[in-house]
């Protein structure tokens, strides 16, 4: 905004002072305004977390990553951008574990089909890691953080090596589709069998479909310099579909799984807001612990409060401890009541929120799943607390109880007090 403003003003001064030479600088005055519409959308680059190149946008996901299993996690990956085409485009990267001492990598490619409603066709090949029990949703927005919370203390991994085609389609600015068929390798890198018709599994392969919809009826979208949007809408509503096949190129099992998610959010006239979201899902069959779900737990399997001292993440059960629960079906409610900012200063401004927290959940055949001991959450588990963000440089802290059905005998494994990051580019 200074910019365009400085731009404004320069030229009101070149009009009125320099009458004799209105084409040089009316010249000047739209190169600066050029350059000033580059910058911004080279930040907004940045802010998605992209480094961006002449042919070729660099991914920053893919620079530096810590987790309990590979160590330190770095490498290099992107995608190609409109000037190489408008039509095609590859993606990849490559990162190393110096823990595990593993390279893996990923590398694909797309072409676009219809342009009005933006549907491609991609081809991706992968072999690398996933955590145990995540769940997560194709159509999900590209997210990007300097570093993403819960995945410092992550330990629990299955290699999978995944073949797949996809459709991306939007139905209209504020329906969006993808469609997944993929042929996975899936290795757990902890012991784990899995005992399914007296014959146990300890690797396997699946072959599944994933259908996934995301509907944000109160999108605000602008048409100018293409499809975005400007004002983001409550509630959203995200849906998917997953069906495993059995012996469709060589697939061990036969699973399905359906997951839903909805967010709102209330906007308050103070500066203030509230926000609730809802997660659920239930899988039935044959399918293996990799592919059932835990409720985001964030809390390290240490015994003092110190000990367990780490970054909060941004919606995980920061009391849960790491595998402490599994489900083949599940629910989750979060409710974030965020206040006004406090006005100390204009470069000192702390948010202060409160946050609860809740989970319930079963499993059938728990009996197949060994090697690995876990419990499951018919009880309502629950958990509030606080954060105190952008306290110094982003840094905040958080502090969070764990009571209700699934309460501790010792006083000091139901807290949780940890850090919090919140910044943007």
């Amino acid at each position: 905004m200074l910019k365009h403003l400085l731009v404004v003003l320069l030229l009101c001064f070149a009009t009125n002072s320099f009458a004799q030479k209105p084409i040089l600088k009316e010249k000047d005055s739209t190169e600066r305004a050029q350059d000033s519409i580059k910058k911004i959308k080279y930040l907004k680059q940045l802010g998605n977390g992209f480094l961006p190149f002449n042919y070729f946008d660099a991914d920053m996901r893919y620079l530096i990553k810590f987790n309990q299993y590979e160590g330190i996690r770095t490498g290099l990956g992107g995608v190609t951008n409109k000037r190489f085409s408008e039509r095609f485009r590859l993606n990849g990267y490559i990162v190393y574990g110096f823990t595990d001492k593993r390279l893996k990598f990923s590398g694909g490619g797309g072409f676009r089909i219809n342009e009005t409603h933006n549907t491609w066709v991609n081809f991706t090949y992968t072999d690398d890691l996933m955590e145990t029990g995540s769940s997560t949703f194709l159509t999900d927005k590209r997210f990007f953080t300097f570093f993403e919370p819960r995945l410092l203390n992550i330990d629990l991994f299955h290699r999978h090596i995944t073949k797949s085609v996809a459709l991306e389609h939007r139905f209209s600015d504020n329906f969006l589709s993808e469609t997944q068929l993929a042929v996975s390798d899936i290795n757990p890198t902890y012991f784990y069998n899995f005992l399914i018709n007296d014959k146990s599994y300890s690797n396997y392969d699946l072959s599944t479909l994933r259908i996934s919809l995301q509907w944000s009826p109160f999108n605000e979208v602008s048409t100018i310099d293409g499809k975005e949007k400007v004002k983001e809408g409550y509630p959203k509503f995200t849906a998917q579909f997953t069906q495993s096949f059995k012996s469709i190129f060589g697939s061990d099992f036969n699973f399905s799984k359906l997951d839903f998610r909805t967010i709102q959010q209330f906007n308050h006239k103070n500066n203030s807001k509230t926000n609730i979201t809802l997660v659920a899902g239930i899988a039935s069959g044959e399918a293996p612990l990799t592919h059932l779900y835990h409720a985001y737990p964030n809390n390290i399997n240490k015994e003092t409060i110190l000990q367990r001292f780490s970054v909060a993440g941004l919606n995980s059960f920061e009391t849960m401890y790491f595998n402490e629960f599994f489900s083949d079906k599940f629910s989750t409610l979060q409710l974030k009541h965020f206040f006004r900012p406090f006005n100390i200063s204009e470069r000192f401004k702390p948010q202060l929120v409160l946050i609860s927290r809740y989970a319930i959940g079963n499993m059938n055949s728990i009996n197949r799943h060994q090697g690995i001991g876990f419990e499951t959450l018919e009880k309502l588990y629950s958990e509030s607390g606080f954060e105190i963000n952008k306290l110094f440089f982003g840094f905040g802290l958080s502090f969070a109880y764990r009571y209700g059905s699934y309460h501790l005998p010792e006083f000091g494994d139901n807290i949780a007090f940890k850090f919090t990051f919140n910044i943007s580019l």
